[in-house]
């Protein structure tokens, strides 16, 4: 098992490095006229491997994405019986996968397609079945701590490769049975995957269609010329915050906005959204900073039920400021421009982002918390200790807006410049101690991220396939004629999908669904793509399952109803900044036109 663990870890976290460096030596051979032949589609499939091999590694640490419900039910024997049924349902969809990977690689390994001229497409692709193999054995595993629970669950793993094996059997046949019981496993507690997948292949093989359609979707991972830029830039974050870098970073906020009353409050908005770019919603900034910022605010009497929503609320701004990894995903899925997600987004995030300081500004006031004065020497101090980090953002919008390298590119370019200057310049990670840990902790979350995202376009292509979209265009406008009207109702819908689903696989779910609605209406398609995302970061903190509450419960050790009650505040102010961004479409498209990048 020892060796196992270490050659998972050592493939995928060599994958990962691969990643950063090809296009990093693209860079410079481009300039010369050569390049690195098949080097873009080298690093797209090497992605295969880190997606995959990271989803391995997340179900072997018991991390794999799932709806928070399943700790809503009491300690016990309730609790235990969910689990093990929702593992059972996981473990199931897990083996189909895992035999129908087979069938894809044979398949392509007959095709002999190639991704260069000597290293054929079915060796990328032999990750997916073994991927799907391990996940689905640590999913029995991990049922319970009985030999009975596992073998309940390795009941549900048979179910699954015989439904594989036979896919004819459910052709022409009702598929809500198995869709109730998927639907039963994701609520108790199953995997998001399981959920989107299981359901796409149900419906695939009710229609007479092979499961090996979803992980021909799946594969399209490889194809998106930018999506390999989420990984890159979700280790940029982890090496951010596995280092010094929020210390630098707080006392560079302290130094210069800690002389307003609530200054603490304000610098503790811009320093998660700072993080929240370069993370995602994925909740590392409330787990990595929250126990130091949270003391801050202790120490300077903040009340402690401010404090707490403060943090949980924070742990999600910054989703619409570039380079945020939901504006990169949003622009692929619903095919516009990145670069205009960028501009248009900034105004937008600015505007959240000052809704939260302001409410902390009123916080300082009303208790009468005390200021740090302004100090010229300090801050300068304080400016020089942080400039490494303070460039950051300033280095990747540069490289990639002015033209000097591709989104993947400047990602790649962002993970060598984090590496290099927390391990050699700061020296706050070590190459022996931390390094492989902080490649760890990052393939565990990309692996989480990206098995979702990938069992999400398998399921937005059946959408695709039965016109749910345009069924949905139909009779849209059959009943709303107002745009007003139209938006309120996105606003609650997007409201709702965001309370129950992560960002990432909502993206890719959800707007083929409302990207041709936005056009029927009128609504530019950059602005209706800052309304999803502020939406969804707006969901994070909607209770009774908004993610970033039950990372707060988890961090803060407290109880859910505490975290519910501190966070009601931030959740009407974001509130109110989400309907300005919808009704006031200028903070969108206004920087746009000022560049002159609108038609």
């Amino acid at each position: 098992m020892k060796i196992l663990r270490r050659t998972e870890e050592l493939a995928a976290s060599l994958a990962l490095a691969a990643m950063v460096i090809l296009p990093l030596l693209e860079i410079p051979l481009r300039k010369i006229g050569t390049g690195i032949p098949g080097g873009i589609s080298i690093v797209r499939h090497l992605m295969l491997w880190v997606a995959f091999l990271g989803a391995a590694l997340a179900a072997r640490e018991g991390r794999l994405l799932s709806l928070a419900t399943g700790r809503l039910l009491p300690e016990g024997k309730l609790r235990s019986g969910g689990r093990l049924f929702a593992a059972a349902v996981a473990a199931a969809v897990s083996a189909l996968f895992f035999r129908a990977g087979i069938d894809l690689v044979l398949e392509e390994r007959a095709a002999g397609t190639m991704i260069t001229q000597s290293l054929p497409v079915w060796v990328a692709q032999v990750v997916l079945p073994l991927s799907f193999l391990l996940i689905a054995g640590r999913l029995i595993w991990r049922a319970g701590e009985s030999w009975k629970g596992r073998a309940i669950a390795a009941i549900g793993a048979a179910v699954g490769l015989v439904v594989a094996q036979f896919p004819g059997l459910l052709e022409a046949r009702p598929a809500w049975p198995g869709l109730l019981m998927i639907l039963a496993g994701t609520v108790l507690g199953g995997p998001i995957f399981a959920a989107l997948g299981g359901i796409a292949a149900l419906l695939f093989m009710a229609d007479g269609v092979p499961p090996v359609a979803v992980l021909i979707e799946t594969y399209s991972l490889a194809s998106d010329p930018v999506l390999a830029a989420i990984p890159l830039f979700t280790l940029v974050g982890f090496f951010l915050a596995e280092g010094r870098a929020s210390s630098r970073l707080l006392g560079f906020f302290q130094a210069f906005f800690g002389w307003i009353r609530g200054g603490t409050a304000v610098v503790c908005a811009l320093l998660c959204a700072f993080f929240t770019v370069f993370t995602g919603g994925s909740g590392v900034t409330i787990l990595a900073m929250g126990g130091l910022l949270y003391q801050v605010l202790r120490e300077d009497r903040y009340r402690d039920r401010f404090s707490l929503g403060l943090l949980t609320a924070s742990g999600s701004l910054g989703l619409l400021l570039p380079p945020a990894l939901p504006l990169i995903l949003y622009g692929i899925v619903a095919r516009v421009s990145i670069e205009d997600l960028f501009i248009g987004g900034i105004l937008p995030g600015i505007v959240l982002v000052t809704l939260v300081a302001a409410w902390g500004v009123r916080e300082g006031i009303v208790e009468r918390v005390e200021r740090t004065p302004f100090n010229r020497r300090e801050a300068g101090r304080a400016l020089w200790e942080a400039k490494w980090e303070l460039l950051l953002p300033l280095i990747v919008l540069y490289v990639y807006l002015g033209g000097l390298a591709t989104l993947v590119e400047a990602a790649a370019l962002a993970a060598l410049y984090a590496f290099v200057i927390q391990c050699f310049v700061h020296r706050d990670l070590s190459l022996g101690r931390d390094l492989a840990r902080v490649f760890r902790e990052c393939l565990v979350l990309i692996g989480g991220v990206l098995l979702i995202l990938g069992m999400a376009m398998g399921f937005s292509s059946y959408m695709v396939d039965a016109m749910v979209p345009a069924r949905a265009l139909e009779w849209v406008q059959a009943h709303i004629e107002s745009r007003l009207v139209f938006l309120l109702c996105l606003n609650l819908f997007l409201l709702a999908v965001g309370a129950v689903m992560d960002i990432f696989s909502a993206t890719v779910v959800v707007v083929p669904l409302i990207v041709p609605l936005g056009l029927a209406f009128g609504i530019d398609p950059i602005h209706l793509g800052i309304i999803f995302i502020a939406n969804l970061e707006l969901g994070y903190l909607t209770p009774p399952v908004g993610l970033n509450l039950f990372f707060a419960s988890y961090r803060f050790e407290r109880p859910l109803l505490e975290i519910y009650r501190a966070a009601v505040p931030f959740l009407i102010i974001l509130g109110f900044g989400v309907l300005l961004i919808t009704y006031v479409p200028l903070l969108t498209t206004g920087l746009l036109a000022i560049l002159g990048r609108t038609g």
